[in-house]
Protein backbone atom coordinates (compact mmCIF):
# COMPACT_ATOMS: atom_id res chain seq x y z
CA UNK A 1 0.00 0.00 0.00
CA UNK A 2 2.56 2.27 0.35
CA UNK A 3 3.86 2.05 -2.96
CA UNK A 4 0.20 3.74 -4.10
CA UNK A 5 0.61 6.57 -1.43
CA UNK A 6 3.77 7.37 -2.43
CA UNK A 7 3.09 8.52 -5.92
CA UNK A 8 5.98 10.92 -7.09
CA UNK A 9 5.04 14.64 -6.75
CA UNK A 10 6.49 14.89 -10.90
CA UNK A 11 4.26 12.48 -11.98
CA UNK A 12 1.34 14.11 -10.78
CA UNK A 13 2.64 17.80 -11.91
CA UNK A 14 3.08 16.55 -15.47
CA UNK A 15 -0.70 14.54 -15.44
CA UNK A 16 -2.30 17.57 -14.63
CA UNK A 17 -0.25 19.75 -17.33
CA UNK A 18 -1.22 16.82 -19.83
CA UNK A 19 -4.80 16.73 -18.81
CA UNK A 20 -5.13 20.54 -18.82
CA UNK A 21 -3.04 20.66 -22.58
CA UNK A 22 -5.21 17.79 -23.79
CA UNK A 23 -8.58 19.89 -22.03
CA UNK A 24 -7.21 23.06 -23.65
CA UNK A 25 -6.99 21.18 -27.43
CA UNK A 26 -10.22 19.06 -26.82
CA UNK A 27 -11.96 22.86 -26.11
CA UNK A 28 -9.78 25.05 -28.70
CA UNK A 29 -10.36 22.33 -31.54
CA UNK A 30 -13.75 19.72 -30.40
CA UNK A 31 -15.51 22.08 -28.16
CA UNK A 32 -17.26 24.08 -31.30
CA UNK A 33 -18.40 20.63 -32.74
CA UNK A 34 -19.41 19.36 -29.57
CA UNK A 35 -21.16 22.29 -28.68
CA UNK A 36 -22.38 22.05 -32.00
CA UNK A 37 -23.82 18.34 -31.46
CA UNK A 38 -25.64 19.25 -28.60
CA UNK A 39 -27.41 22.45 -29.84
CA UNK A 40 -28.07 20.57 -32.91
CA UNK A 41 -29.34 17.31 -30.91
CA UNK A 42 -31.71 20.48 -28.41
CA UNK A 43 -33.11 21.84 -31.42
CA UNK A 44 -34.07 18.21 -32.90
CA UNK A 45 -35.48 17.64 -29.70
CA UNK A 46 -37.66 20.76 -29.37
CA UNK A 47 -38.54 20.37 -32.73
CA UNK A 48 -40.01 16.86 -31.80
CA UNK A 49 -41.47 18.27 -28.61
CA UNK A 50 -43.27 20.84 -30.89
CA UNK A 51 -43.84 18.74 -33.42
CA UNK A 52 -45.75 16.64 -30.83
CA UNK A 53 -47.58 19.27 -29.45
CA UNK A 54 -48.96 20.34 -32.76
CA UNK A 55 -49.67 16.29 -33.16
CA UNK A 56 -51.66 16.54 -30.08
CA UNK A 57 -53.26 19.56 -30.69
CA UNK A 58 -54.68 18.52 -34.10
CA UNK A 59 -55.27 15.11 -32.81
CA UNK A 60 -57.67 16.93 -30.49
CA UNK A 61 -59.22 18.80 -32.88
CA UNK A 62 -59.64 16.01 -34.27
CA UNK A 63 -61.30 14.01 -31.70
CA UNK A 64 -63.54 17.23 -31.16
CA UNK A 65 -64.68 16.94 -34.41
CA UNK A 66 -65.44 13.75 -34.25
CA UNK A 67 -67.53 13.71 -31.14
CA UNK A 68 -69.37 16.86 -32.67
CA UNK A 69 -70.12 15.04 -35.69
CA UNK A 70 -70.62 11.70 -33.94
CA UNK A 71 -73.28 13.66 -31.67
CA UNK A 72 -74.52 15.00 -35.03
CA UNK A 73 -75.54 11.45 -36.66
CA UNK A 74 -76.79 10.78 -33.36
CA UNK A 75 -79.77 13.26 -33.46
CA UNK A 76 -79.91 12.70 -36.81
CA UNK A 77 -80.49 8.69 -36.41
CA UNK A 78 -83.49 9.96 -33.64
CA UNK A 79 -84.57 12.24 -36.24
CA UNK A 80 -84.84 9.67 -38.83
CA UNK A 81 -86.45 7.25 -36.17
CA UNK A 82 -88.76 9.84 -34.95
CA UNK A 83 -90.16 10.50 -38.60
CA UNK A 84 -90.20 6.90 -38.47
CA UNK A 85 -92.25 5.97 -35.86
CA UNK A 86 -94.69 9.18 -36.71
CA UNK A 87 -95.11 7.60 -40.39
CA UNK A 88 -95.63 3.80 -39.00
CA UNK A 89 -98.49 5.69 -36.61
CA UNK A 90 -100.20 7.80 -39.64
CA UNK A 91 -100.10 4.16 -41.89
CA UNK A 92 -101.41 2.70 -38.86
CA UNK A 93 -104.05 5.27 -38.74
CA UNK A 94 -104.62 5.15 -42.22
CA UNK A 95 -105.13 1.43 -42.17
CA UNK A 96 -107.40 2.06 -39.17
CA UNK A 97 -109.19 4.49 -40.33
CA UNK A 98 -110.11 2.39 -44.06
CA UNK A 99 -110.52 -0.72 -42.53
CA UNK A 100 -113.39 1.42 -40.57
CA UNK A 101 -114.89 2.72 -43.13
CA UNK A 102 -115.10 -0.71 -45.08
CA UNK A 103 -116.97 -2.09 -41.88
CA UNK A 104 -119.50 1.00 -41.33
CA UNK A 105 -120.04 0.18 -45.55
CA UNK A 106 -120.84 -3.45 -44.89
CA UNK A 107 -122.86 -3.05 -41.97
CA UNK A 108 -124.95 0.11 -44.20
CA UNK A 109 -124.53 -2.33 -47.11
CA UNK A 110 -126.24 -5.37 -44.96
CA UNK A 111 -128.73 -3.45 -42.92
CA UNK A 112 -130.02 -2.44 -46.59
CA UNK A 113 -130.16 -5.98 -47.45
CA UNK A 114 -132.16 -6.52 -44.39
CA UNK A 115 -134.39 -3.85 -45.01
CA UNK A 116 -135.24 -4.97 -48.36
CA UNK A 117 -135.62 -8.39 -47.22
CA UNK A 118 -138.18 -7.30 -45.23
CA UNK A 119 -139.70 -4.62 -47.41
CA UNK A 120 -140.22 -8.36 -49.96
CA UNK A 121 -141.40 -10.56 -46.75
CA UNK A 122 -143.88 -7.45 -46.31
CA UNK A 123 -144.83 -7.38 -49.85
CA UNK A 124 -144.89 -11.33 -50.15
CA UNK A 125 -147.09 -11.57 -46.21
CA UNK A 126 -149.38 -8.56 -47.79
CA UNK A 127 -150.11 -10.88 -50.72
CA UNK A 128 -150.57 -13.69 -49.04
CA UNK A 129 -152.88 -12.04 -46.34
CA UNK A 130 -154.79 -10.70 -49.32
CA UNK A 131 -155.20 -13.64 -50.82
CA UNK A 132 -156.32 -15.40 -47.29
CA UNK A 133 -158.97 -12.76 -47.42
CA UNK A 134 -160.22 -12.98 -50.59
CA UNK A 135 -160.24 -16.79 -50.11
CA UNK A 136 -162.22 -16.53 -46.65
CA UNK A 137 -164.45 -13.69 -47.95
CA UNK A 138 -165.24 -15.99 -50.56
CA UNK A 139 -166.28 -19.21 -48.51
CA UNK A 140 -168.10 -16.46 -46.68
CA UNK A 141 -170.32 -15.54 -48.93
CA UNK A 142 -170.80 -18.85 -50.79
CA UNK A 143 -172.49 -19.92 -47.57
CA UNK A 144 -174.70 -17.37 -45.80
CA UNK A 145 -173.93 -18.30 -42.29
CA UNK A 146 -175.02 -16.39 -38.50
CA UNK A 147 -172.79 -14.58 -36.30
CA UNK A 148 -171.64 -17.88 -34.74
CA UNK A 149 -171.62 -19.41 -37.83
CA UNK A 150 -168.81 -16.88 -39.08
CA UNK A 151 -167.24 -16.97 -35.77
CA UNK A 152 -166.62 -20.47 -36.70
CA UNK A 153 -165.76 -20.74 -39.43
CA UNK A 154 -162.79 -17.83 -39.20
CA UNK A 155 -161.27 -19.62 -36.48
CA UNK A 156 -161.39 -23.13 -38.36
CA UNK A 157 -159.93 -21.17 -41.65
CA UNK A 158 -157.63 -19.52 -39.09
CA UNK A 159 -156.70 -23.08 -37.59
CA UNK A 160 -155.45 -23.79 -40.60
CA UNK A 161 -153.23 -21.46 -41.51
CA UNK A 162 -149.56 -22.39 -41.98
CA UNK A 163 -147.36 -21.62 -38.92
CA UNK A 164 -144.18 -19.78 -40.71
Amino acid sequence: MDSILNIPHGLVFWTVINFGIFLFLLIKFGGKGIINAIKAREESIQHAIDSADTANKNAMKLLVESQEKLDNTQAQVAEMIAKGREQAELHIKKATDEAEAVKKAKIQDALKEIERTKEAALVQLRSEVADLVVQATEQILMEKLDGAKDKKLINDFIDKLPNN
